[in-house]
């Protein structure tokens, strides 16, 4: 399922010529995978979600597919290194999001997120970006999504677009009609909650065929491909 961990880093060796990388500053915001690499020859800077559970020097863990502010700011660096260098850019995606909470926002997710997706925006070489799996919210903006006009964006048959992941709308929902039964004064139990989780996951589950590759392909928002012909089709854009 597209909740399931698994190493990017694997995937970038099957993309790349003789499954060889330099990685960026491996240590450091290690959600996301930033490293020079060649393509069928040609020189390429890769932007990645890592999809793994990773642990911080400081011992903190963070969860896979999500940004970090220490992940936004290494990315941001990278971007405007390649840019500097002319390298393009090759992004793949599989992610759910920036962090949100207090601690983050104390931390300057905002600032860390705006500088990332500025860079993106206003990056001057060819990119090129692959949408493995989930691709939400501001996470597809940071990440050059559609709005950003890669020169290709492709998606593989395990990709989702979405502004959520339906575990997160379904949340959102209950918090929603929780809010409305209050304010009428009436008292939500356990049972009210799971009945408003389940409804609300009926809803999403119908509207969910409208997020996959196939249906955003149907869309114009990018071209569908195999994921075995990747690597052909980035050295042939």
């Amino acid at each position: 399922s597209r909740a399931d961990q698994y190493d990017m880093k694997e995937i970038i060796k099957r993309i790349v010529d003789h499954s060889e990388f330099d990685e960026y500053k491996e240590g450091y915001g290690k959600t996301i995978i930033t490293a020079y690499a060649r393509i069928d020859g040609w020189a390429v800077g890769i932007v990645a979600n890592q999809r793994q559970l990773v642990k911080t020097k400081k011992g903190e863990m963070q969860f896979g597919g999500v940004i970090y502010n220490d992940s936004a700011d290494k990315a941001t660096r990278f971007i405007a290194n390649c840019n500097q260098k002319k390298i393009p850019l090759v992004f793949l995606q599989d992610v759910t999001g920036f962090m949100v909470g207090s601690k983050s926002e104390h931390g300057g997710i905002i600032k860390d997120g705006a500088k990332m997706v500025n860079a993106v925006s206003n990056s001057v070489v060819p990119k090129f970006t692959i949408i493995l799996g989930n691709s939400y919210g501001a996470g597809n903006y940071a990440m050059c999504g559609k709005a950003y006009d890669p020169r290709l964006i492709i998606a593989w048959p395990s990709a989702e677009l979405a502004v959520m992941g339906g575990e997160q709308a379904a949340k959102v929902l209950l918090q929603i009609e929780t809010s409305k039964l209050k304010k009428k004064g009436e008292k939500i139990g356990k049972e009210k909650e799971n009945e408003i989780i389940a409804e609300s996951k009926v809803w999403i589950e119908a509207k969910a065929a409208d997020c996959e590759a196939y249906a955003t392909y149907l869309e114009h928002w990018e071209d569908w491909s195999d994921p075995w012909e990747s690597e052909t089709i980035d050295t042939d854009a």
